[in-house]
């Protein structure tokens, strides 16, 4: 959420509008905010005078009571303006309660160094690893090479839960949990992180502190009951995020890293008739999850280290790929500034996305309300957080079938993992 001070100061310079139109945002968001906040502003200026003029009248009546006299119109008058000012406070409180809503569903601002762009086209590449590998036959899609080794079946998943959804068996429901491992013990043993395992069941308001709610709830899968509604978690980002939220922080605490393991769930509802087939674009899915706390004047260095953390992972499987910088067009809705890593897919010949690694800033923080006291200083501010997929299990699994198979139909395992796995290849039956 942004600052509504920052936002009110920084409207006449055209800044705030300059970077929501930047995001293809349509800026009467912002205007309807403004509306409400000079009504609220105000109407605050109105309850102060009538808060000052009930001291004035108190004061009077408290005077003449000591000395014996009694002013009924005074008394009256006392009333009169009581009964306005809670009439008035209140309509104060439903003012601030819009101004909050209409912050709810502005998106962060973009960073300076993020590049402009309608949409991904605008995306810019930063860096690649790795030279794609070349086939002497032509290679088969990830799904295929999983059906027929016996290892993925979308049918019985159908039957079970319906499209979207897949059944990981024999040495494939082993690849996945070895991948789970693997990342996890890279990312504690060697980036420092620590590992926690969070509830994937969350509450309204930790959807909200993340900025998955207002906006994008009909992305998610809602649990409803007779007293209040829970979600299915779209990432562990939200549970993990919510861990400090409400918290003041010691500067000496920050920077925290943590790491988390969790199935994810997501509705894909615009996602219609795109990745149909295959694991890309499932309703369940696994991911490995990195989360930082940290100073704002460190986050931009942050989103660096986080981001070369997600590339290891990629590099030790040995898996080509590349870093883009989203555009303003591009940038998700709470990020300031995010860079994607994109695997690459050899039977589709193109990049796609494994990771997103972003820095929020304060927009999370202030939404939540996670803040840091530094030592020797008065008052607090909001920590930055960040956070990036280190890995998504599920399209690194896709990666690694189109990548490392043979032309006999066979799949080589990444030597990285065939210790998790006790083989070094999966072959028909």
């Amino acid at each position: 959420m942004l600052d509504i001070k920052f936002v009110r100061e920084n409207t006449d310079k055209v800044k705030v509008i300059d970077a929501i139109k930047k995001r293809g945002v349509d800026a009467s968001i912002l205007d309807e905010l403004l509306r409400i906040e000079s009504e609220r502003r105000t109407l605050l200026g109105v309850v102060e005078s009538l808060r000052q003029r009930r001291n004035e009248l108190s004061e009077e009546i408290g005077r003449l009571r000591r000395i014996g006299e009694n002013n009924p119109t005074l008394l009256e008058n006392a009333k009169t303006v009581s009964d306005e000012i809670t009439q008035k406070e209140q309509h104060l409180r439903e003012l601030e309660s819009k101004a909050i809503q209409e912050l709810l569903f502005m998106p962060n601002i973009p960073h300076k160094s993020v590049p402009l762009g309608k949409d991904d086209t605008g995306n810019l590449e930063i860096r690649r690893w790795r030279e794609i590998p070349q086939f002497s036959f032509v290679p088969k899609n990830h799904w295929e090479i999983g059906e027929s080794l016996g290892i993925l079946d979308f049918e019985r998943a159908g039957k079970i839960a319906g499209a979207r959804f897949v059944l990981y068996k024999g040495p494939g429901a082993k690849l996945e949990r070895a991948l789970v491992n693997f990342m996890l013990d890279l990312h504690t043993n060697e980036f420092g992180y620590t590992e926690v395992f969070p509830p994937i069941i969350v509450n309204k308001e930790a959807m909200t502190g993340t900025g998955q709610l207002p906006k994008f709830e009909d992305d998610l899968f809602k649990i409803s009951n007779d007293e209040r509604d829970f979600f299915l978690i779209p990432t562990a980002e939200v549970p993990v995020t919510n861990i400090h939220r409400d918290e003041i922080l010691n500067e000496e605490d920050l920077p925290i890293y943590y790491t988390a393991y969790t199935p994810c769930f997501r509705r894909e509802a615009g996602s219609y008739g795109k990745d149909t087939k295959g694991l890309i674009r499932q309703h369940q899915f696994n991911k490995v999850e990195l989360v930082k706390f940290v100073k704002p004047e460190d986050s931009y260095n942050e989103l660096e280290s986080l981001t070369t953390n997600a590339e290891e992972v990629l590099k030790r499987l040995e898996l080509p790929y590349r870093v883009v910088a989203l555009c303003t067009g591009d940038l998700g809705f709470s990020s300031a500034k995010t860079y994607d890593i994109e695997v690459w897919f050899s039977a589709q010949g193109k990049y796609r996305e494994v990771s997103s690694c972003s820095n929020f800033e304060d927009f999370q923080s202030r939404r939540a309300d996670i803040r840091f006291k530094r030592k020797g200083q008065k008052g607090t501010e909001f920590v930055h957080t960040l956070n990036g997929s280190g890995l998504a299990i599920g399209r690194t699994f896709a990666a690694i079938l189109e990548n490392f198979q043979q032309e006999n139909g066979s799949v080589i395992i990444p030597e990285v993992l065939q210790p998790y796995m006790g083989i070094n290849k999966i072959t028909k039956k």
